[in-house]
């Protein structure tokens, strides 16, 4: 018998089920959409395979009634999380009207939704970490008690919007997470070629606030990170600099041909790590996942992607005469 890791963390067996099954929901609708994309009916796919359990161990450790969350383009297990459905996001793949993000306007990523607290992102990267510090320091100002989470990738910690907003919070004593999400390639810039020092949350230091890498592929570390993080936050002790590591399994985006710059080798390497197979495999080993608890949890998911597929198929488009809504002061 494994040990329950979840249980030391406070976490239920309902709970963890329902972090598996949100991975496991974000991984189909992902898969989903690649097909939908190969087969021409949507035109622009960026994945969030192989980061599903950073993105749902991080969610999770949040408050989903007042905490903020300023997601970047392929955190889908995050949003999901925070409230976002499968058809929300089918209508965003389709450009469909309903589409909450932006109602069909704004390629998908671009994740907005203000019920759930998501604040839409922009569409250069980076630039969501300076809002999220804005946004902690309003917070900070008028008394209240929520913390701000958003990530961005390795790349994106190299952008001066990163290091503005680090400061900045680190300045202050802000509420704020900064969740850097390493799947270890910029578009086709490997690690190596894009910082010096050996880690990402080397870097917290400079800003005065701690600074922790853990695995990505583990959503019970994430978990623990964040809890940490947000309570330190929430206690007025300001923010943290946090790094998950995992794999990018798919290519940059459905427009990109990751062959060009890295072996299948290295794909295949990496895919024995997927959190979607080593989580499971934690599950089983406490009791908590059978197999035919698992055909169960995958026909349920199945269910919601298929329906969430039909229903922005069929949704309309947003009428031309509504173009200029939510652009131009209208």
């Amino acid at each position: 018998m494994t040990d329950n890791r979840h249980q030391s963390l406070g976490l239920s067996d309902e709970k963890v089920l329902e972090m598996y099954e949100t991975m496991l929901l974000a991984r189909k609708i992902d898969e989903r959409m690649w097909l939908l994309n190969r087969a021409g009916k949507i035109p622009f796919v960026i994945s969030c395979q192989g980061q599903e359990a950073a993105q749902v161990g991080a969610a999770f450790a949040l408050d989903r009634e007042k905490d903020y969350i300023l997601p970047y383009y392929r955190d889908m297990g995050v949003v999901l999380t925070f409230g976002m459905t499968a058809t929300d996001l089918m209508l965003s793949g389709f450009a469909k009207a309903e589409d909450p993000n932006s109602g069909g306007r704004q390629m998908p990523g671009h994740f907005g939704q203000k019920k759930n607290r998501i604040v839409t992102g922009s569409s250069p990267v980076t630039t969501q970490v300076p809002h999220a510090v804005g946004i902690a320091l309003a917070g900070k100002m008028q008394g209240e008690d929520f913390v701000t989470f958003t990530t961005f990738g390795e790349g994106s910690s190299n952008q001066g919007d990163f290091h503005e907003g680090a400061n900045f919070a680190g300045v202050h004593k802000l509420p704020v997470i900064l969740m850097c999400e390493n799947n270890k390639y910029a578009i086709s810039v490997p690690i190596e070629k894009q910082l010096a020092c050996e880690k990402v949350s080397d870097r917290a230091i400079g800003y005065g606030m701690p600074g922790v890498t853990v695995d990505g592929n583990d959503p019970l570390a994430v978990y623990a990170a964040v809890k940490e993080a947000a309570d330190r936050g929430r206690r007025g002790e300001g923010p943290s600099l946090i790094e998950t590591v995992s794999y990018r399994l798919t290519p940059h985006s459905s427009d990109d041909d990751d062959r060009a710059y890295r072996s299948r080798e290295e794909v295949e390497e990496a895919k024995k790590l997927d959190s979607i197979i080593t989580f499971a495999e934690y599950l089983r080993e406490v009791g908590l996942l059978t197999d035919q608890s698992l055909e169960e949890m995958e026909k349920r998911v199945a269910k919601i992607v298929n329906d969430a597929t039909e229903y922005a198929e069929n949704a309309p488009y947003a009428d031309p005469e509504s173009a200029m809504k939510h652009v131009y002061a209208e």
